[in-house]
């Protein structure tokens, strides 16, 4: 029987859309495999006849006309937006991208920590406001050079963010459950148990954490006032793994100088939310892994995935319920 793949990977962003250009890539690499391409609005009447989804989302309700489908995958790197639990119960895999967010997250990270380094967001702040600022950039700048990074979740995104942090002279503190089996090399690795250990040693705190349930509310108010006073700190993770009003108390109160966050609680956040309004909170409308390579990335993924299911190999990515995301503690 012919295999089926159904794509619906549709985006209002032309970098995040499959292109005419990567269907013929599938269909040249697979001539074999039947490819279907739908926008998601359609893919609940293709769904039966795939044995393969390729998507951005996959609504649980699908499976019931599921009859054929094994293998479920996204571009993503987090999965806590698809239905894992009723996905692994109908012993269907679910695999997850990873490898090219790295590139477009390390980016964003150390744009937003110079943007506060070098007192740049001050200077969009007071340039329309002050005859001149430079005492105010003077009493808040500081150099990445001979700090500390910590990177909370520290994964593949982590370790490529450390490689750029560390071009600038700073140490790198990953937090994790276990140190990698293959270490990069020179990450100083903290387990989770002594996270607080490693804040109070910080002038900067990214957080890559995942949505899952021990993750929820990770950085609350003990987890910041453990913090180093100036602390830098940016979310690149989930919101949900963050008490924004204790993030507030922390900016108000100390020890937080600044936060940066490319996810909020709402999307997008009320205009009257007060971290619009915080002046040393910048927000990003999670646009950190904006990148245009990465559906050209994306589809080579799926490829080489696609070229072990076929050959009934293990696939990689593959999610279960207990790690449902990309960046976790391990």
């Amino acid at each position: 029987m012919t295999t089926t793949v159904l794509v619906a990977l549709n985006s209002p962003y032309p970098f995040w859309q499959l292109s005419d250009r990567h269907a013929g890539q599938l269909r040249s690499a697979f001539p074999d495999v039947r490819f279907l391409l739908a926008h998601e609005h359609y893919a609940p009447a293709e769904i039966s006849t795939a044995d393969v989804y390729f998507g951005w989302s996959f609504d649980g309700e699908w499976l019931r006309a599921s009859r054929r489908l094994r293998w479920t995958a996204t571009p993503s790197a987090g999965v806590d937006h698809w239905p894992v639990n009723a996905l692994d119960a109908a012993g269907i895999t679910l695999t997850r991208g990873y490898g090219y967010h790295g590139r477009p997250m390390a980016e964003h990270a150390i744009g937003l920590l110079l943007g506060f380094s070098r007192g740049l967001f001050t200077s969009t702040r007071l340039q329309t406001r002050s005859v001149w600022w430079k005492d105010a950039l003077a009493d808040g700048f500081f150099d990445l050079d001979g700090e500390t990074l910590t990177i909370v979740g520290c994964g593949s995104v982590g370790i490529r963010l450390a490689e750029v942090a560390q071009a600038f002279g700073m140490h790198v503190m990953g937090v994790r459950r276990r140190a990698p089996r293959s270490d990069p090399g020179g990450i100083e690795w903290v387990s989770t148990h002594r996270v607080r250990e490693a804040l109070t040693r910080s002038r900067a705190v990214v957080n890559l954490l995942p949505a899952t349930a021990e993750t929820r509310g990770f950085f609350d108010e003990s987890t910041f006032k453990a913090c180093r006073p100036g602390t830098v700190f940016i979310n690149l993770g989930r919101a949900s793994t963050v008490d924004h009003r204790a993030l507030l108390d922390a900016l108000d109160q100390g020890p937080l100088t600044g936060a940066a966050l490319d996810v909020q609680p709402r999307k997008p956040p009320a205009l009257d939310d007060p971290l619009r309004h915080h002046p040393r909170i910048v927000l990003t409308p999670k646009s950190a892994v904006f990148s245009h390579a990465y559906m050209d990335q994306a589809v080579a993924f799926f490829i080489d995935n696609l070229r072990l299911f076929l050959a009934g190999q293990p696939l990689n990515g593959a999610v279960t319920p207990i790690h449902g995301g990309p960046h976790d503690l391990h």
